[in-house]
This record gives structure tokens, sequence and C-alpha cells, in this order.
């Protein structure tokens, strides 16, 4: 067994000699270039271990660039920290016959800490450059090498960046030493067939790797699958590793969890004062869902958040004695702080990771590997599990929402980890709930007052849930943008809210409505449907070949009762509308009561994915709602 493995790259093999022709714009294949933003001419990634605790990378790419929207890719930006360093870096432009025009300077790389506005403690650091031109077409070539001073993550690869991209070639390799057991990365092919070619190097390494030849970009369908998930890729990771002294085997989400169970032993401890606080709060509490919201909002009240990316401590959460003290912490020390108040009660519970965001990829379950940026808190309640976000002052009890709501998730235990599912939001439970009084006089011009219950996902439409704890003026802000009524004079506004599991918020408007109703002779023309109607038309495809996608379920719900002057009446009433579909479901009705006019409509979209042939129906759904929406009530003025 060797003790030293030197890497040699052989990047001067890539120096250009000025006037020397090379990536000519003609040399690109014509099907390639076609309504293309740029075009990758050349990308190579090659990731080599050299042992558990070291690795090193290198990036070469050349990339045409065609016109602004293609500008993006002249920038790079390449990430560092204490147990990394960045070698080599450079870079070079030629015009459009190949000559060279620029060589990248020491001075035009900006060297920075990658600051995020919100980390305490971060030693991570960035450098950047950008060799953008002002004439198209030019061609950037970008070159650089990483040493890693220990072994965690693999850089997969993505043969296409996305947007309208193609690549002329491109080619992955994974690199390990051939004497040493167990260093062999394992990995996943997303949208590939291709097996990898195996062989040796000449410097004794065994090589996998692939090769890509003139590839095209994938166009997603609209309402299909996301260009990210129809792409091809690459997912890597190490099977034996090491990253700042903490040895692990990530062959197995068993083995992933034991190394993360390692990174977080002896790290729950708590005073014995904190411990019979804990008992204090939830003594006269009868069952553990009380306990564990009652220690939830103990936690919301006493920390606060603030992100720690340094070394090992990017992912090792801070001791929970210290979070007590000083009362704040990241995702994983505010979540292991929560595991370790439960604990003191006698509630297990379980520190979980997680992809947080909107639109966060899946968790590839059948690829153990490090896929999160987020920690939570799963607690096992019998058939009624408890979720807890431990970041957020305001959050609801028990609450996921959007942010980390049904998705994959991996929950630490003692003996390693097991995969679990965060709750999901049924159509049930996503409810906007609308009723309203309006008054209409005979010149068209109206008071109204509205009452609206937001509940589910339906609590976070416009980012309503982070208005409610706004000031004032915020609040009146939001109103004014996302009150769907085309001009109103707002006289006064409450906005009140549930923190339950599934929350909601009130919020009950007091509007003046100048113009509501067209005044035409005799007549007076009013659109019923107030500040719900459908405008969305999903566009038209030829030949569709992906599913379609609705990613979220929910149902609107809307009561407006309209009331008009004794000398106008309905000259008539439109017919009910009901309107079926696998996508959901659609009614709105009319009716006479007391003197006035009820507009009653309600909406239910169903989640799901749906075969291709079933695009041409929710277009037809969508025309048909939209056609409901648009229906107008006639007065006629007696007098």
């Amino acid at each position: 067994m060797r003790n030293l493995i030197i890497v040699f790259f052989c990047s001067s093999l890539h120096i250009t000699l000025a006037g020397d022709p090379k990536y000519p714009v003609s040399a690109i294949p014509e099907e390639l270039k076609a309504d293309m933003n740029a075009v990758i001419r050349e990308e190579q990634l090659v990731f080599k271990i050299l042992s558990k605790s070291k690795a090193a990378e290198y990036v070469h790419k050349v990339i045409t660039i065609f016109n602004q929207k293609g500008k993006l890719h002249a920038a790079e930006v390449v990430g560092y920290d204490k147990l990394s360093k960045i070698k080599n870096i450079g870079g070079s432009v030629y015009d459009a016959a190949g000559k060279l025009i620029k060589k990248l300077k020491n001075s035009e790389i900006v060297d920075q800490s990658a600051f995020d506005g919100f980390s305490l403690y971060s030693d991570n650091r960035l450098k950047h450059f950008d060799l953008s031109q002002g004439t198209y077409p030019y061609t950037v070539e970008i070159e650089y090498e990483i040493e890693y001073k220990y072994l965690f993550h693999v850089p997969g690869f993505f043969v296409l960046p996305g947007g309208r991209v193609s690549s002329q070639h491109a080619s992955y390799s994974l690199q390990y030493p051939a004497e040493l057991t167990g260093l062999e990365p394992h990995y996943a092919l997303i949208n590939i067939n291709e097996k990898p070619k195996r062989e040796k190097t000449k410097d004794g390494f065994e090589s996998l790797s692939w090769t890509f030849e003139n590839v095209k970009p994938i166009e997603a369908e609209p309402l299909g699958p996301a260009e990210r998930d129809l792409m091809p890729q690459i997912m890597a990771a190490p099977s034996e590793f090491e990253y700042d002294g903490y040895v692990g085997v990530m062959n197995s989400w068993e083995q992933f969890g034991q190394w993360i169970g390692a990174l977080n032993s002896g790290r729950n401890n708590l005073s014995q004062e904190t411990k019979k606080k804990m008992k204090q709060i939830t003594e006269n509490l009868k069952t553990p869902e009380e306990k564990i919201k009652a220690i939830y909002e103990y936690l919301q009240n006493k920390t606060r958040y603030v992100s720690v990316q340094l070394g090992i401590g990017g992912f090792q959460p801070f001791e929970a004695a210290v979070v007590d003290e000083m009362g704040y912490g990241d995702c994983k020390a505010l979540s292991n702080y929560m595991v370790s108040m439960l604990d003191a009660v006698g509630i297990k519970a379980n520190y979980t990771l997680i992809r947080a965001g909107k639109d966060a990829l899946k968790m590839n379950v059948n690829f153990p590997s490090s896929q999160f940026n987020h920690a939570v808190v799963f607690v096992p309640n019998h058939a009624d599990t408890i979720w807890l976000e431990c970041t957020s002052q305001t959050n609801p009890f028990g609450y996921m929402g959007t942010f980390t709501g049904d998705r994959r998730a991996l929950a630490i235990t003692d003996h390693g980890a097991k995969i679990v599912m965060t709750p999901k939001y049924s159509a049930e439970q996503n409810v906007q709930s609308r009723t309203a009084e309006v008054v209409v006089d005979v010149k068209g011009n109206a008071r109204a007052k509205i009452k609206t219950t937001y509940s589910g996902l339906q609590y976070e439409n416009g980012n309503l849930n982070f208005i409610l704890n706004d000031q004032y003026d915020e609040q009146k802000k939001w109103i004014e943008k996302t009150t769907a009524i085309p001009s109103f004079d707002l006289n006064s506004f409450t906005m009140t809210t549930r923190n339950e599991r599934i929350p909601s918020a009130k919020v009950n408007l007091d509007l003046t409505l100048n113009r509501l109703a067209t005044v035409s002779g005799k007549r007076l023309f009013l659109m019923p449907n107030l500040m719900n109607r459908s405008t969305f038309l999903p566009e038209k495809v030829e030949n569709r070949k992906s599913n379609v996608i609705r990613k979220v379920a929910y149902t609107d719900l809307d009561t407006i009762r309209f009331h008009v002057p004794e000398e106008l009446y309905p000259e008539f009433l439109p017919e009910p509308v009901k309107v079926k579909s696998r996508f959901g479901g659609y009614e709105a009705s009319f009716k006479l009561d007391q003197g006035s006019v009820v507009y009653m409509r309600k909406i239910i979209m169903n989640k799901g994915e749906f075969p291709p042939e079933s695009y041409n129906e929710l277009i037809e759904f969508y025309k048909s709602i939209n056609k409901a929406d648009n229906i107008k009530l006639v007065f006629l003025n007696k007098t």
C-alpha cells in the first residue's frame, strides 16, 4: 500500500498559444446551434478519491455563447473552505473564428466570503469571475482544480445545465485507488442507460467514466415534469469516507444514519434545572400532543435561528446545553435541542434530515447519500405522527406546509436511520372560504364587507403566513396587492390567525368599490364572481408526451350576497353550472333571497399525476371554468 498518492491532472495541456485558432463556431454542428443560447463545446469533470479523507476535483469546460440569455455561462463561481483549496484556476475567451482574445488575470478573480446574510459562523468562501463579452458569438474556456482534505460529497454530473443549451461533448470520470479497498464510489443513473467504462489510468487508479456526444436540451411540457427531472444526470457518493476526523460508511441509509448519530452523540445533555423546567411545563397536561406543543412553544419563545457553516459544524449541531444557555442555533442545533427537551419528559423524538424548499428536488430513496439541506423533528405518536419545524418563532405547531411537507425525509434512530414521509395536505384541508355582503347602488357603486378564511396550504397564499406577524403597513400592502378587484378603496381590515396543525388565517375587509357594475340605459351589468375569477388556460401542446402533474389539491368556496335597490331587479338568473373532470369539480349557482341575489361558487382541484392524453381534457376543464366565472348578472331599472 502506498502512503502517498500524487495527482497530476496535466492541466497545462489546455494552454493555447495566441494566434492558434481553437473552438471556432463553424465547427459546431448546425443542429446543436439552432435556437440555442449557448453550446457546451467541451465539459470534463474528474473526481479523484485519494483516500478516505482526501480527494481532488478537476473541471474543464468550454462554452460558446450566442446571445444575452447565454451570458450567465460566461461567469464561474467556485466555493471552498478550510478543508478545501482551489488550485490552478484560469480562463480564456475566443472570438467566433477561434482566435484567443483574452486570458483571465489573477486580478480579475474575486475572492470573498460566501456570506449569506444570516450565518453566525461560516468558513465558506468563494472565488468568482466573469468572462462575458459584448460581441456575440464568443467562446469561454474555464479550468480549475480543487483539493479536498476530506471525503464526503462526490460531485454529480448534469449532462445539460438547463435552458436552451446543447452539448457537443461531455465526460464525467470517477477515479479511486485500485489497491485500497472500500473506496469505490457508488452512483445512480437518471435518464441515462449507458453503464460506465471501467479501466485503469496510467497512474494506477481505477476509473468509471461516461462520455456524451451531441446532446440536445429536453423540452419540458407545461404542467409536466420539471426540466431537471427529465435531464440526464449522474448522482455519486463515497462508500467509506472521513470528514474532519469522523469516519463513516455510506452504502446504506442505516450506515449513513449511524454516522449522523455519531456526530450527535453526547450532544443532547441538558442541565438538571432545564429538565426540571420541562417537567413543570408539562406536569398538568394529559396527552403527549399537549406536552409536545407546550415544549415547542417554549422553544419558539426562547430561541432564534442563526446558521452555522463551519467545517463539521455544517453537519454537527451545537450541544443542547449551549443552545439552552445562548438562546440560538441553526436548524441542526435547534432540532437536537427540541429532541433533548422532549426526552426530558419521556417523549421519544427523532432528529430528521430533509431537503427543504417549495420546489426542492425529491429524495432519491434508492441512493444513500447526503441529499439534505435542513433538519426537523419527527415525533412518533402512534398513528398520529407530529412534525416540528424548529427554526421559526411563528410557525404553527405541527405544520410543515410547502417548505417541508409531502416529501421523504431521513429520521435518525438509535440504530441508524429510517425513511419517513412528511404530511400531505388534502383538498379538504387546503381551503379558501369567502363570504361577502355587497351593497350596490343604482349607479353601480358598491360597499363590500368580505370575510375570507385561508387554511392548510392556502394559509401560505401570497406569503400570508409571513404577513400575519408583520406591521400594519406591510399587511395593507399585501391586501392591496392580492385583492383581485380592479379598483377599490380599503376602508379597514383585520387579520387573525389560529396556529394549529392545520393552520388558518382570517382576513376581514371593508371596501368601497366605485363603478363595480356598469350602467347602460336602464340596465346594470354586474360580474358576480367578485374576486376569484379563473383566467388561466394551459397552452396547447401537440403530441403530448409527458404526464400531467398537479402538485397541490385545494378547495375554494365563495358565497357573495348582492344587495340592490328596490327599483333594480334581475332581468334573468343564469342557470346553475356544474363541471366534472378527473382534475376536479366546479359548481356555480344563483338564487333570489329576500330581495338579494346570492352567488355561490365551489371548486375542488385534485392533486395527482395524469396520463398525457388527459391534457386536452384539462384545457377543456379550464375553458368551462373561465366561461362560468365570467357570467354577468343583468339588472333592469323599473323607474
